[in-house]
């Protein structure tokens, strides 16, 4: 159980400063009250949650959603804060230049636009000590014919190699895939093979990330987190739940039991230890949950799911793996997920001077009622849509 607990503590959660932000659907983006006017007040908002979770030390930027003249500035507001700046997200898909592609559009106008987007990104993880480039990219084609699919590979492999290339020491860069959406016949980054392919071939600083949100229905995501471990390519994750397609909901929400096991290949695999360099990032940003504690419940139920991993009887399991014990290997894995971890989380943070409960403690602070009273004016931050 020592091990466990410390396991845990060693865990970092990263959340992301969109979340904090008004956010919705691509029908209706709703404003809540107290949603932070500029970075700075993400950044305040998102140290609430690491101040009463204890695991949530850094705060993933988007560009230009978080643009600001003084990066190293915010930084340096993050660390008085108590937080700090993780993941840089690069966005090439917003601009009216983009409708037909970023990196892999057929103009090199657009194109080069689109890199040098990407190289400014870098800049900004010089100026805050970001390590990490955060890369997904919605092009793709909507019709057979509309453009040269071999050929946009060649595109995005030479925009990438591009990027890789200025990454400087202890940095990399995470790519992202997703099935569909909004490209529909054909997604340029669609699947974890795709990715897996480009990364492999830039080298060491390239390595995907996992968004939970991002595949077919019924994928064993577990499967594809264990074959990117083995391989030494699992950067990260972009953790959400999904019904249907990428609905950006609360992680654990949906499929509780998919995260255990999901954590579970992690743990196996050695993606907790120190060093392997997997993170383990929240985006999610839906329209009806309050901002902060609905990264609070999620970092939450991340920790829960991990705990639940580490209590896999793994010598147990592995027995009855060798014994061909079909019905009593699932007995131990299901054991060690039926088992209720919240007394055991509620121990180790009062072990470290937090509250047992971070969703009540919250609640209890008084810190909504005061923003909700401060942030009045200005412009809401969104997530641009």
């Amino acid at each position: 159980m020592t091990d466990i607990k410390a396991t845990l503590l060693a865990q970092h959660i990263e959340t992301p400063s969109w979340a904090y932000g008004n956010s919705g659907t691509r029908f209706k983006v709703f404003a809540q009250k107290g949603v932070p006017r500029d970075p700075y007040e993400k950044l305040a908002d998102a140290a609430q949650v690491h101040a009463y979770t204890g695991i949530a030390p850094t705060v993933a930027l988007h560009i230009p959603w978080d643009k600001v003249d003084d990066y190293a500035d915010l930084a340096r507001h993050a660390r008085e804060l108590g937080v700090g700046i993780g993941a840089i997200n690069s966005n090439v898909f917003q601009d009216d230049d983009y409708m037909l592609g970023s990196v892999t559009h057929p103009s090199g106008r657009v194109r080069r636009k689109a890199t040098d987007h990407l190289l400014e990104c870098v800049d900004i993880m010089d100026a805050t000590g970001s390590g990490t480039l955060k890369l997904w990219f919605s092009d793709g084609i909507n019709y057979p014919g509309q453009d040269d699919i071999r050929a946009r590979q060649d595109r995005l492999a030479e925009s990438l190699a591009e990027v890789y290339d200025r990454l400087g020491e202890g940095q990399r860069f995470l790519l992202e895939y997703k099935l569909f959406e909004p490209a529909f016949y054909a997604t340029d980054v669609p699947d974890w093979g795709t990715a897996y392919a480009h990364c492999v071939k830039l080298g060491p600083k390239a390595q995907v990330v996992v968004d939970t949100g991002h595949h077919a229905p019924g994928t064993n995501i577990e499967f594809i987190v264990a074959f990117l471990l083995r391989e030494g390519k699992l950067g990260g994750f972009d953790f959400n739940s999904r019904f249907y397609a990428d609905d950006d909901l609360m992680v654990g929400a949906a499929d509780p039991f998919q995260l255990f096991r999901i954590m579970y290949e992690v743990v196996r695999g050695g993606g907790l230890d120190a060093g392997t360099g997997v993170a383990f990032m929240l985006d999610q940003c839906h329209n009806i949950e309050p901002k902060i504690p609905g990264q609070i419940r999620s970092v939450m139920n991340v920790q829960e799911a991990t705990a639940k991993a580490l209590l896999v009887d793994r010598d147990a399991l592995a027995a009855a793996q060798a014994e061909g014990d079909v019905l009593g290997a699932n007995a131990v894995f299901m054991d060690a997920y039926n088992t209720d971890v919240r007394p055991l989380l509620a121990e180790l943070r009062e072990e470290r001077g937090l509250a047992p409960d971070p969703m009540a403690a919250y609640a209890k602070s008084g810190y909504f009622e005061k923003i909700a009273a401060e942030r009045v004016g200005g412009q809401q931050a969104g997530w641009g849509a």
